[in-house]
């Protein structure tokens, strides 16, 4: 894990607003999951955080198979990694093998409290522009991780929908569900 800085701004409005004052939107917030499972101060539960990803495809009102992308939290250490891919199966089930994901931290580095912020923009721009981030340095397979991390190189794909994860020391667990707006 590398350490990085920075942070990502975006307007977050009602859609009437948007439109009144003339803005054209590229992605709608549709669902928010969240968990608190206190699992360990350090090591994730993947339990815990897919509770978090099914509850923010409850609050979208969308099932599994609807979410093309998914911005990993992805630190890049066995734990976390190994724990995300866990809770990805656990909240996808058979359809986590056909999400095309990526961690964007491998080219910004964890930038701690903003990471949320600068992978939910890395998900709305995967969204509009059908560029799906890659997951850089990708290489070496470890047999734990057996998804799709959309290696080394962007991805062309018409997603409608994409989740962006954000699982925190003490198992704080939240995930954003977008969706692409046309």
């Amino acid at each position: 894990m590398v350490l990085g800085e920075g942070g990502a701004m975006m307007v977050i409005e009602s859609l009437d607003h948007a439109l009144a004052r003339g803005a054209k939107p590229i992605a709608e917030i549709v669902g928010f999951g969240m968990s608190s499972d206190a699992h360990h101060i350090t090591q994730p539960s993947a339990e815990g955080a897919a509770k978090a990803v099914r509850m923010a495809l409850k609050s979208a009102g969308i099932v599994p198979e609807q979410v093309g992308y998914v911005n990993a939290h992805g630190t890049g250490t066995t734990v976390n990694d190994t724990t995300e891919t866990k809770a990805l199966h656990l909240a996808f089930g058979d359809h986590a093998k056909h999400l095309a994901i990526s961690s964007t931290k491998a080219m910004h580095g964890h930038t701690l409290g903003a990471a949320g912020a600068l992978e939910s923009a890395a998900a709305i721009m995967a969204l509009s522009t059908g560029i799906l981030p890659p997951t850089i340095h990708f290489n070496e397979c470890d047999p734990e991780c057996d998804l799709d991390y959309i290696p080394n190189c962007p991805r062309k794909a018409d997603v409608e929908y994409a989740i962006s994860n954000s699982f925190a020391f003490g198992g704080l667990n939240a995930v954003l569900a977008w969706r692409a707006f046309y």
